[in-house]
């Protein structure tokens, strides 16, 4: 790796047109016959002969990231997000093109990568701390903060093949914390770690960000929203899109519901005509029924971020007040109803309409489905029915700023449901800054009482 960068002094990686290409074979032997028969055919004048075949983990894959900078990198398993991770901490090599690293790298890789099972905790601290160039006593002096971080202290000297993934994501995590890393480097490794420490380390990571730079991969589209500044989707091991967190996320979830919604469409080859009627009635997309936006609430069902509809679509959203009227404005508090309606283009067997409040930032305050009233659901949507659902809460006292509120129409249940139709920002409305909001939202408290005792002192 170059420690000299011409042009760009701030940048911390520089990924420059990255290819990696693994070869697959298909029996063990083949391998054998991989090394040594090409020199045989050879010596002997015989046209070579293959016996793998390639497979190419990362095509020409480019991006810079400045000192200071995060990145999420977002996509399924298999389109290269762990081997552009290996290339950048340089434990593999690039088949083409160069990768540039400024600072030292730190890095928590798949489970178990950097520590030897039958070292003891402490032995594998000094180890990987070593490997990051800290010396004994540079470690020495870290030592007990390392370990209060983990939480593990009684079993920092038992061998760590004893220990169970998320004590190991413990320690591992702590170690990396603490070796002054300028590249930080995550890779879905937090997934294992209880919530008390997954909250304490997404602390440390909101706070190394501030002033380095940082890499993280995860599925959770929440935390790439909420950590970085940008996001990189890998597909197939080409770059599908660099940009923007929030939006790349938003694009990235878009093509997994647009993925079962091809496989849905692909199973109603069969579908009646009246459902076929429909579905080109609506094609155009225009409204429902328009619900007018108010001064603050404002509707908006042709946002870019949303799926093609296929099974349903949604058609009208509007958030009103208690009486029913169109909210004027909003301090926090008020209650308000939220109604959605979707026209259904095949039989949905268990219609769902849902919905999530978002930040500006993309993160999901709070939110609800129609499953929490499973009981009452209406059994079958037909083609051309309408499903409609009102949902009523008192709305939180909100911190100063844009908010959005994102719609779902889906069949099934919770853990098995096919989405039809998505719109991510169906409402826009802004909030005033409420000084009683601490935090992303705020609640009334019941009750405060303050009082001095002058009886007692020290």
């Amino acid at each position: 790796m170059s420690s000299n960068l011409p042009g760009n002094t701030d940048a911390a990686i520089v990924v420059n047109g990255v290819s990696k290409c693994f070869n697959i074979y298909g029996k063990p032997q083949d391998r054998l016959k991989q090394s040594i028969m090409p020199r045989v055919r050879r010596a002997l004048g015989m046209q070579q002969k293959a016996y793998s075949r390639e497979f190419w983990a990362l095509k020409n894959v480019s991006f810079t990231l400045n000192k200071g900078e995060t990145l999420g990198i977002i996509g399924r398993n298999g389109s290269g997000k762990s081997t552009l991770l290996q290339l950048i901490c340089g434990t593999l090599s690039p088949t083409h093109g160069h990768v540039q690293t400024f600072g030292r790298v730190a890095a928590l890789l798949e489970l178990g990568a950097g520590f030897n099972p039958e070292f003891t905790g402490r032995e594998n601290v000094y180890l990987s701390a070593a490997f990051y160039g800290l010396t004994k006593e540079q470690t020495d002096e870290r030592f007990d903060d390392i370990v209060n971080f983990s939480e593990i202290r009684d079993f920092i000297d038992q061998p760590v093949k004893t220990y169970s993934s998320g004590m190991f994501v413990r320690l591992a995590f702590a170690t990396i914390a603490h070796v002054d890393a300028d590249i930080l480097i995550i890779d879905e490794a937090l997934a294992v770690g209880d919530a008390i420490f997954t909250q304490k380390c997404m602390r440390f990571l909101r706070k190394f960000k501030e002033e380095k730079t940082l890499l993280f991969v995860s599925h959770d589209s929440t935390s790439v929203i909420a950590l970085c500044d940008k996001a990189l989707w890998l597909s197939d091991g080409e770059t599908k899109e660099l940009g923007e967190a929030k939006e790349t996320s938003e694009h990235y979830l878009n093509f997994i519901l647009g993925a079962t919604q091809d496989k849905l469409l692909q199973d109603q080859t069969h579908a009646s005509a009246t459902a076929r009627k429909l579905r080109e009635l609506w094609a155009g997309g225009q409204p429902y029924e328009s619900a007018g936006p108010s001064s603050l609430f404002q509707p908006n069902l042709q946002a870019s971020a949303q799926t093609d509809p296929l099974g349903a679509q949604i058609k009208y959203v509007n958030v009103t007040a208690e009486d029913g009227s169109d909210i004027r404005a909003l301090k926090g508090g008020e209650v308000v109803t939220l109604s959605i309606r979707a026209i259904a283009y095949t039989e949905l067997r268990s219609p769902v309409l849902g919905f999530y409040v978002k930040d500006r930032l993309g993160q999901f305050l709070f939110g609800s489905n129609t499953l929490s009233i499973q009981d009452r659901l209406p059994p079958v949507a037909a083609p051309g029915q309408e499903i409609r659902a009102e949902f009523t809460f008192p709305m939180p006292w909100l911190a100063g700023g844009d908010y959005s509120i994102q719609v779902a129409v889906a069949d099934g249940t919770q853990h098995d449901h096919t989405s039809h139709h998505w719109i991510h920002d169906a409402v826009i409305f802004h909030s005033s800054q409420d000084p009683s909001a601490s935090g992303l939202i705020g609640i009334p408290m019941l009750d405060i009482q303050l009082s001095i005792d002058t009886e007692t002192g020290l």
